[in-house]
């Protein structure tokens, strides 16, 4: 496997770690390719009950790569996982899984990257972790569930906040709305998380994962209509084209403004 994504499995634990550092771990094509093979592989491997997603610090995902967008190279192809939902075709950021994956948010998680964490089931944060959906403010859609699962987290209305300001929610916010399930000091996420990982081992693990797919199966009931929407109008906005410039142009400005609004 490519090392823009790291694994390591002990203790029945799988650990999936996007690896791109000098981008903030930022969604190329290799790591687009990549990350859904990985978990997939994680999730069939004998030895593993608990998948942990996390990234190199500084960051969890800063999403799309908008440099390589921005340049014209490998529009928005490329990565993720599609599948059929009543008849309608969608894209998620991997295949559906049986097993418990685990975000452990590090840093800042925006766009494509909210997503990735948004398919998690369930988050832990670090006290340096930060989330954001600046697909407006790129002028891309979100194709990878974001209008589906995030009003589930926080609430449509947060949700509709969230992605017309594009403003960052810190960790601390992030618990308050649902959207995480705790935050602990940075240097302490990755062993709370194993902590967390180790509780759902010492389940029965065919019970665990039939739980999992009927909490799945409960909550598609009133979301299935959601991906295929998304899925549509995020087509329809692709089909219109956009100009690799302008996105370039507006690489800088975003980046900048999250500078600012990162700040501890």
């Amino acid at each position: 496997m490519s090392d823009v994504v790291l694994t390591d499995v002990s203790d029945r634990i799988g650990t999936v770690t996007m690896n791109r550092p000098e981008a903030r771990n930022a969604l190329h094509a290799d790591l687009r390719s990549t990350l859904p093979k990985v978990l997939k592989a994680m999730d069939d491997d004998e030895d593993v009950d608990v998948i942990i997603l996390t990234g190199t610090d500084p960051a969890f995902c800063a999403g799309l790569d908008l440099k390589e967008l921005g340049s014209g190279g490998n529009r928005l192809d490329g990565g993720g996982a599609r599948q059929s939902v009543d008849e309608v075709v969608v894209t998620k950021p991997w295949p559906d899984l049986t097993k418990p994956v685990i975000g452990a948010v590090n840093g800042v998680a925006i766009t494509g990257g909210f997503e990735l964490a948004l398919n998690c089931s369930f988050l832990i944060a670090s006290d340096r972790a930060r989330f954001a959906d600046t697909h407006s403010r790129v002028g891309v859609m979100p194709g990878w569930g974001l209008t589906v699962l995030l009003p589930q987290a926080v609430g449509v209305r947060k949700a509709r906040e969230m992605s017309t300001t594009g403003n960052f929610l810190d960790a601390h916010a992030a618990l308050l709305f649902g959207l995480v399930n705790h935050v602990v000091p940075h240097e302490e996420l990755l062993p709370f998380t194993r902590s967390i990982a180790t509780d759902i081992i010492g389940n029965d693990q065919r019970g665990v994962r039939r739980m999992l797919e009927t909490y799945d199966a409960v909550t598609g009931t009133t979301v299935a209509d959601g991906w295929k929407v998304e899925r549509r109008m995020s087509g329809e906005w692709q089909a219109m084209g956009f100009d690799p410039a302008e996105v370039e142009r507006r690489r800088t400005a975003i980046m900048e403004r999250g500078r600012q609004q990162t700040k501890s």
